[in-house]
């Protein structure tokens, strides 16, 4: 791994609890993620968070989709509400709130690692089930909020981090972003946090 060391300090990043192995999944299990926790663990200190089970969902619980709803929130390209697959319980409105008030909580945050496909935490390409059957057009509502509110903190799914070239653009532009956010010189002048405009 080429990443420059840095005088910023260890970066805190999120990260989706069920990645680190704690069985927070729906169906009781989780989805340790071997190759992330060994090449950035040591270089990170992970903030563990799982939408569902701190938005009141528990653990083991009823799965939920991404349903496609023209009064439904925005995510990804998608307009949808957050339903329960078998009661259609909708935790639309609980998981909006949740995620907006969870989000103010990161502001000493300088990256998340977010699970794919998730109906929470996916970042692109989530599934919305619609009229039409299925497409890949959706992000987790907490994504979403993540994305709306911290436009600028480097995101990424852990399936895209196991691309060695991809894993190390992340962790360069983390350390960029806590130089940035710490106003401390960036010892790297090639990692830059885009801005947005």
């Amino acid at each position: 791994m080429n990443v420059v060391s840095h005088d910023c300090g260890r970066p805190r990043v999120g990260i989706s609890r069920c990645l680190l192995g704690d069985e927070v999944r729906y169906d009781g299990g989780h989805k340790r993620d071997a190759l992330l926790i060994s090449t950035l663990g040591a270089l990170v200190e992970w903030v563990p968070v799982c939408p569902e089970v701190e938005v009141g969902m528990g653990t083991p619980r009823e799965a939920i989709d991404l349903i496609e709803s023209d009064d439904g929130v925005p995510a990804g390209q998608a307009r949808v509400c957050l339903l329960g697959v078998e009661s259609r319980t909708d935790w639309t409105g609980r998981m909006t709130t949740w995620s907006a008030e969870r989000v103010l909580m990161c502001p000493d945050l300088d990256g998340y690692v977010l699970k794919s496909d998730s109906p929470s935490c996916g970042l692109q390409d989530v599934r919305v089930h619609g009229s039409a059957g299925v497409a890949r057009v959706g992000r987790g509502l907490f994504a979403e909020a993540l994305v709306r509110m911290l436009p600028d903190l480097p995101m990424e799914e852990e399936r895209r981090l196991h691309d060695q070239s991809l894993r190390d653009d992340f962790l360069s532009r983390v350390f960029a972003y806590r130089c940035r956010r710490l106003a401390i010189p960036n010892p790297n002048p090639e990692s830059r946090i885009p801005n947005p405009g």
